[in-house]
């Protein structure tokens, strides 16, 4: 296993890192304590929320398996070259597990709390559902030749994709409402810093080894980051630019199929958002 070059690079990555797990840890926190105080989860899209759990969930296998196991990390070595490092830190870890527990957590006040007419889509179920059947199919694939490295990529492009699209459902419900209000700007703020810190770790590992491997390696936490702030920078734009202010009305009128209320949106100098 390759060693640091540079102590100052090494000192350098642990910072990025650490301030990475804290940012992108304490991004949950803002939507758990908004829900609480509002009692209510109306404005949070609740496919994000599910859609975020099963990517959490396979970042957690993705970063358990890989930093734990000898195994595993043989298998790493022998295709990417015993003068490579791991590309899963400690925070890495400690983060994905931290991640799956408070997302938990808003799905259970999602449960317990006044959530109008919104409620998980077929979709976001059908999606979830097709996932980790997919996930049991390569398991038992995998299983006859001990292809554990591939499997756990098999995690890691599932947590890429759930990225890709999870984002997708909050920032069509804020458009269509025209409001950000009941989802915590708080969250994306921290989880853009989060990611800026931890493309910069890469970065620097990068640098010490004289290598781009940690990238290519490891594709899934450089999309992670990329992915993530291209989405953090939409949502402020749409707090911050397009609907700054506004706080979502409810009517009281359905339409006549018994759709959803229409949602509609009015200047308000106290927002909701945390």
């Amino acid at each position: 296993m390759a060693s640091w070059n540079s102590t100052p690079l090494k000192i350098t990555y642990e910072v990025f890192g650490w301030i990475s797990f804290v940012s992108w840890s304490v991004s949950f926190y803002p939507q758990v304590i908004l829900n609480f105080r509002r009692k209510r989860v109306i404005g949070l899209n609740f496919d994000f929320v599910v859609l975020n759990l099963t990517k959490h969930s396979s970042y957690m296998i993705y970063n358990i398996c890989l930093f734990f196991s000898p195994v595993i990390q043989k298998q790493y070595f022998e295709k990417y070259g015993f003068g490579q490092m791991i590309p899963v830190a400690a925070n890495d870890v400690a983060f994905s597990i931290h991640a799956v527990l408070l997302t938990v957590v808003t799905l259970f006040q999602i449960a317990i709390y006044e959530r109008g007419s919104q409620k998980i889509s077929k979709t976001a179920i059908g999606i979830v559902s097709a996932v980790w059947l997919a996930a049991a199919i390569c398991f038992f694939v995998a299983l006859p030749h001990h292809s554990w490295l591939w499997l756990i990529n098999i995690f890691n492009s599932i947590q890429v994709f759930m990225t890709l699209i999870k984002y997708i459902p909050q920032a069509v419900m804020n458009f269509r409402r025209k409001s950000t209000d009941g989802f915590s700007i708080g969250n994306i703020l921290l989880d853009f810093f989060g990611g800026c810190t931890s493309y910069g770790q890469m970065i620097t590992q990068s640098i010490d080894q004289n290598s781009w491997v940690n990238f290519y390696g490891n594709i899934g936490k450089t999309l992670l980051s990329l992915v993530s702030i291209f989405f953090d920078l939409l949502f402020m734009c749409q707090h911050y630019l397009l609907y700054p202010n506004k706080k979502a009305v409810i009517s009281c009128k359905l339409n006549k199929d018994g759709a959803d209320p229409l949602l509609k949106s009015s200047d308000h100098p106290e927002s909701e958002n945390v």
